[in-house]
């Protein structure tokens, strides 16, 4: 059994790494990829490794890659969410492995969504 001050100190430590994630999230673009079942069918995983390939590559310090359940709309898999650090979501459909280098050049590194990718075009 702990005693008072042993968990005074853990719950301490814990809620400064809550406080410094929170800080964190503030200032990172977000990756997050549909990986349900029928992302993963469409090709999700080979998307995620050219991400993380692709950040990795560029030592892109300020990203972050995650990932996500079903979004509910299978007929668009592989999707791609990129926000960014004001709160902005742009969401890619049909994502190709091939795709990513231009949407982590053009989206994540200069703020300009590859509009063409997106579910606005994919619905036009």
């Amino acid at each position: 059994m702990k005693s008072l001050a042993e968990l005074e100190q853990i719950r301490k430590a814990t809620l400064e790494k809550i406080n410094l994630r929170r800080e964190d999230k503030a200032e990172l673009t977000r990756v997050v990829i549909g990986m349900a079942t029928c992302g993963i069918a469409a090709g999700a995983r080979p998307v995620m490794r050219a991400f993380m390939d692709e950040i990795d590559k560029r030592n892109l310090q300020h990203v972050t890659i995650s990932q996500t359940g079903c979004i509910g709309m299978c007929r668009l898999e592989p999707m791609v969410d990129v926000i960014t650090p004001d709160g902005t979501k742009t969401t890619y459909v049909h994502v190709k492995p091939d795709m990513v280098p231009r949407i982590v050049a053009e989206h994540i590194v200069n703020n300009r969504p590859v509009e063409e990718y997106t579910i606005g075009a994919a619905e036009a």
